[in-house]
């Protein structure tokens, strides 16, 4: 009996809930405020990438500066990805692909192993090699004539599914184009 009492009062407050009356006379509008100052425009903040060339030598200890230009800003709170071409290789119709790695990167030699790793700041980027070995019994191979790409990403721009391992991912996130890519070599 509960069981029907509370079935048939939950019946009734739905139906009671769910009636329209007439419509209520309109509300009057409020005062119009006073108008602000326009403020400046906004600007878009948009990412970079940039390759550099360099060769590790003796003489730059083995490492690799580079100073982002005044063309380039670069925020603290960026994220600075570095990119070591690693390889190339021929796609079906003969063309040259790149094989891009997200550094660091660590090779197994005979000498012991080696690693390409890098730290920046918003005011440069330093690509350097680390070894449990000499570094001048190195083939020149692994030190001369290097290719690295820089990609400089908002901070903002680096949240939900970007997958910053793949290059090809991070450029279209960014909406660059290989042609777009400014290019220097170290010396």
């Amino acid at each position: 009996m509960k069981k029907l009492n509370l079935f048939l009062g939950a019946l009734v407050t739905i139906f009671f809930i769910s009636c329209e009356g007439p419509q209520g006379p309109q509300g009057f509008d409020g005062f119009d405020g006073a108008d602000g100052f326009d403020g400046a425009d906004g600007i878009n903040i948009l990412g970079q990438v940039v390759d550099i060339e360099g060769t590790f030598t003796l003489d730059n200890d083995y490492s690799i500066f580079y100073e982002f230009p005044q063309t380039i800003e670069v925020f603290e709170t960026d994220v600075v990805l570095v990119y070591m071409l690693w390889d190339v290789t021929e796609d079906s119709n003969g063309e040259l692909v790149d094989i891009w790695r997200l550094m660091p990167q660590t090779r197994i030699l005979d000498q012991g192993l080696l690693q390409y790793n890098f730290d920046y700041t918003f005011l440069d980027v330093n690509i350097f090699l680390e070894s449990d070995f000499d570094l001048s019994t190195l083939a020149a191979g692994d030190t001369d004539n290097q290719f690295f790409r820089i990609a400089i990403l908002p901070a903002e721009s680096t949240t939900g599914k970007l997958d910053t391992s793949n290059i090809n991912s991070v450029m279209a996130h960014l909406g660059i184009t290989e042609d777009s890519i400014q290019k220097t070599t170290i010396e």
